[in-house]
């Protein structure tokens, strides 16, 4: 194992031993009467050196997809790869089968940490993120009928509060606040933004917002 799985392990369990208020989650939001769907999302981490070590390098990542503007739900936007939990599944076998379906990420290839709070949005749907390390530079594709690309944010960038906004929109007729952050020309908001925000709370302490 490298260092870095091997750190954010020990944080994964300290962390999720741990009692830990202010985390987000949209279940009030949910229209009255309607059921969550199960789904999961691999938090994908690449596996590269922590900039403490090595300065010249740009340190671990987080991979992110964009959705194509066709789709119904949540066209364009920025999400981890992810997707419905399919009978029979759990949550870490469905995020490997979805990353594989949309990127072209080798379930072998994945070293999964643990699962993370799950988060209920108000589009309908109870995720639960599963944290993960893969290796760098790895061969990716975007699936086209459901993913228009894929990239990688830096780690630094994503725990870092200071490039938080809380910001306010309408849903289901009522107003509420959101979280994004603005990476290069890609806006991660919303429920992504928000799962990030729990892991920063779980994992580091982060300031609640």
């Amino acid at each position: 194992m490298s260092e870095l799985h091997d750190r954010l392990a020990s944080l994964y369990r300290a962390g999720h031993r741990r009692t830990v208020t202010g985390l987000r989650d949209d279940a009030e939001w949910l229209p009255e009467g309607e059921r969550a769907r199960r789904a999961a999302v691999l938090v994908a981490i690449t596996d590269r050196p922590l900039p403490a070590n090595e300065p010249a390098s740009p340190g671990p990542g987080i991979l992110f997809i964009q959705r194509p503007t066709r789709m119904r739900r949540h066209p364009g936007q920025v999400a981890f790869p992810g997707g419905g939990i399919d009978p029979g599944e759990t949550p870490i076998q469905a995020a490997l089968r979805e990353a594989e379906e949309e990127i072209a990420l080798p379930p072998t290839r994945v070293k999964i940490i643990g699962e993370s709070d799950r988060y209920r949005t108000g589009s309908g749907f109870d995720i639960s993120p599963v944290l993960a390390i893969v290796p760098p530079d790895l061969p990716l594709n975007a699936n086209p009928a459901e993913v228009d690309s894929w990239f990688e944010a830096p780690l630094s960038f994503l725990l870092d509060t200071g490039n938080v906004r809380v910001g306010t929109g309408e849903l289901n007729g009522r107003k509420r606040r959101f979280l994004e952050m603005q990476y290069q020309n890609y806006r991660i908001w919303g429920v992504t933004a928000a799962i990030l925000y729990n892991l920063r709370r779980r994992l580091l302490r982060g300031p609640q917002l």
